[in-house]
């Protein structure tokens, strides 16, 4: 009996698409080609956005030229308030006749004094509050009491203890930068992470290191908020302060511009202490970004 031989298939038989192997990745210039196109898209993306300059300063160039077509049509009358037009011609005028540079070196020096004074006292009841329980309990209390009295309200008293020479005005301005430092320094202090403060003394930090590296540096970022609230409230104390029998400064011009119901020179006078708070309110933002490069903090969504 003869057996016929078995042929074999000489073809693989069908993969299972379960137990293949893995196919070979895409050539690598695919993908790089795509990371390119999509980096492409995001600068020009990012060529078409306005800057964040531009966009600042949308806000007063828009009030400003609300401000003088109103003025223009007759809307806002020269009467009630003068016109953007008048305001920069008075500015020219008085910068010329040195009425006005001098008026703001006077107003500068009571500013930086008042605030040199204040911020001293702020710091030194700050830390003895922030750092030690007696200091706390003997300085806090007494502070928030304090601050429920509206300081333009002590003009008056003021006057009585200092006079009316520059002592009372550099004391408003003194007093109106004390509490805000005050208290965003002592805030900074106290949140400090409890957590932090005993991992460095696990480390064997003493007290002074402990202030040093843990303590102020995470006081910091609440020290220049203060900061920068204490000096637009010493240009507002300062607006108040100038007011009272003075005879020199932005306050002074503005008194005897109310005298003659000239709008112009009064706004002029304003726009000097709004431009001279925004120009420290810039300074300390400078400051901030330099100081704090080693703190990651949330600046916005895009």
């Amino acid at each position: 009996m003869t057996t016929k031989p078995i042929d074999v298939p000489t073809t693989a038989p069908p993969e299972d698409p379960a137990h293949s192997p893995p196919s070979a990745p895409p050539p690598a210039t695919e993908p790089a080609a795509a990371r390119v196109t999509v980096r492409g898209a995001a600068n020009s993306a990012r060529r078409l956005s306005v800057p964040r300059s531009v966009r600042r300063a949308s806000g007063p160039v828009g009030l400003v030229l609300a401000w003088f077509l109103a003025s223009t049509t007759g809307v806002l009358p020269e009467s009630v308030l003068a016109s953007p037009v008048d305001v920069v011609g008075q500015a020219v005028e008085l910068t010329r006749s040195g009425e006005l540079p001098g008026a703001i070196a006077a107003s500068g020096r009571r500013a930086a004094t008042g605030f040199l004074i204040g911020a001293a006292v702020a710091l030194s009841l700050s830390l003895l509050a922030g750092l030690f329980r007696l200091g706390e309990d003997v300085i806090d209390s007494s502070m928030g009491m304090f601050r429920a009295i509206p300081w333009v309200g002590l003009i008056p008293l003021f006057i009585v203890w200092f006079g009316i020479d520059e002592t009372p005005k550099i004391a408003l301005v003194a007093l109106g930068v004390t509490y805000p430092l005050y208290f965003n320094i002592y805030g900074g202090i106290r949140s400090t992470d409890a957590q932090l403060v005993e991992a460095a003394r696990m480390m064997g930090l003493g007290r002074l290191g402990l202030i040093r590296y843990v303590i102020l540096p995470s006081a910091l970022p609440g020290a220049l908020v203060g900061l920068r609230y204490a000096l637009s409230t010493a240009w507002l104390a300062l607006v108040f302060a100038e007011q009272v029998n003075a005879d020199a400064g932005l306050g002074y011009l503005m008194s005897n511009a109310q005298q003659y119901f000239r709008t112009d020179i009064i706004v002029l006078c304003l726009a000097v202490y709004a431009l001279l708070g925004l120009t420290c309110d810039f300074a300390v933002r400078v400051l901030s970004r330099r100081l704090l490069r080693w703190r990651a903090g949330f600046e916005g969504e895009a």
